[in-house]
């Protein structure tokens, strides 16, 4: 019996995290929830994406799971500090935007932050850019509707594009060399970003260190209970259309999955 992680995210973007979860802890079993009915969570407020977060986190307990993943840069700023309060002993893991990578690899000494506003705004993200900055200059852009395009599968779509420019280029203007991509969907336009903004531009994401952090702590908390050789388990639910989830999720996880819907009192 491998452990249990629960993971969760405002829509199908934290699917980018758990494909390196999956790869760095291939005996887990996986419980993963978008909360498609409440997505996009940037234009919301900070209690009701703790509402949410509390709501979600409770649900994956329901359901065996022994460890947390906050799979989303917004309810990491606006929920993060509640949920370790309120369930003390159990490993939670958060998202926070690469700000320390980027900053290293930047030679122009320019880093850009595509994030939702929710992010930008975060007491939390304003911490670590004093923390990590330093000398660079950090350039920040909220992207509303990005998530939009993602939850809809229109990895390519003109629209998708056309967001992507308008985004990126007072970035570029700015002279910045790196883009964090600060939100868990923003990876799976990756190869449209790059198409756009050329292969001079690095961009840095969250999903492995975050995986790695949760291997870290699973391993010294939840020590492997695991058969050799047994492969983990993934199960899907989301709070939003389950059909539509199902098939957008197949897209982005890499093979077909069922969704299941969320139970009403978590919705």
């Amino acid at each position: 019996m491998g452990r249990t992680i629960g993971i969760f995210d405002s829509g199908v973007g934290g699917l980018s995290v758990l494909h390196h979860i999956r790869a760095i802890l291939p005996d887990a079993n996986l419980i993963y929830v978008a909360d498609s009915g409440h997505v996009p969570y940037g234009d919301k407020s900070p209690a009701y994406i703790e509402a949410r977060s509390l709501a979600l986190t409770r649900f994956l307990l329901s359901q065996g799971a022994e460890a947390i993943v906050i799979a989303c840069n917004t309810a990491t700023a606006a929920a993060a500090h509640t949920l370790r309060v309120k369930f003390g002993k159990l490993p939670i893991v958060a998202m926070e935007p690469a700000v320390k990578p980027a900053v290293a690899a930047t030679r122009s000494g320019v880093v850009g932050v595509l994030a939702t506003v929710g992010t930008l705004e975060s007491a939390r993200f304003a911490a670590l850019l004093e923390k990590y900055a330093g000398k660079v200059k950090i350039v920040t852009q909220g992207c509303p509707g990005l998530v939009d395009v993602v939850e809809r599968g229109d990895l390519h779509s003109t629209e998708a594009r056309r967001l992507i420019e308008r985004y990126t280029e007072p970035l570029l203007k700015q002279n910045a060399d790196t883009l964090i991509l600060g939100c868990t969907h923003y990876p799976f336009l990756a190869p449209l970003i790059r198409d756009v903004v050329g292969e001079g531009i690095a961009l840095v994401d969250t999903g492995a260190a975050v995986a790695r952090e949760l291997k870290r702590r699973v391993d010294v908390e939840l020590p492997s209970r695991a058969i050799a050789g047994v492969t983990g388990t993934e199960i899907f639910f989301t709070s939003g259309d389950a059909e539509q989830a199902t098939k957008i999720m197949s897209l982005l996880w890499g093979v077909a999955v069922e969704v299941k819907p969320l139970p009403q009192e978590f919705i």
